[in-house]
């Protein structure tokens, strides 16, 4: 897994919490409740990350989720119709999620975990499915995963020794 650092300091980060959970650990004395928080966070302008924040207070874990988020961006690679480069499938655990190259004018087809990522990533054109598992935080990991992993023609033409017109033929 390729690991870029990112610089968050001129970045205009906006978030969107995806869900939050009641966790209850039953102990000795009674029940002891937590709450985590699975938060998404990008710039809509090809950075885009997701955090997880848990504590006894849902604002506090929404904080920690939201921090985790912002150490966490990754970039994404998008082409002039503000979608990605080629389609995808993004695996993370049971989750599989389909990420299809879109024309313009399309917008985001997409279920809700899905959407929220491809929305502050900045992604105006794509269809994406989820395959297997559509645990919220799993679809989420998976968007992000096969968003990562996709390249742009010039990274593909420098690998392969070719040129971008050859590649795009």
């Amino acid at each position: 897994m390729r690991r870029t650092i990112i610089d968050t300091t001129n970045l205009e980060l906006t978030e969107k919490v995806v869900s939050i959970k009641r966790v209850t650990k039953v102990v000795k004395g009674g029940r002891n409740m937590r709450f985590t928080a699975l938060v998404v966070v990008g710039d809509s302008n090809g950075h885009v990350g997701v955090g997880l924040g848990k504590s006894t207070e849902i604002p506090e874990a929404i904080r920690k989720g939201k921090e985790d988020a912002a150490k966490h961006l990754i970039t994404v690679a998008l082409d002039e119709n503000s979608s990605i480069t080629h389609d995808f499938l993004g695996k993370f655990g049971a989750a599989t999620v389909l990420l299809k190259k879109a024309p313009d004018g399309t917008g985001i087809i997409a279920g809700g975990p899905a959407r929220t990522v491809c929305e502050l990533a900045g992604i105006k054109n794509i269809r994406t499915k989820a395959l297997g598992s559509t645990n919220k935080q799993n679809v989420v990991l998976a968007t992000i995963e096969g968003l990562r992993q996709i390249k742009t023609p010039e990274e593909v033409a420098q690998k392969r020794g070719k040129s971008v017109a050859e590649i795009m033929a």
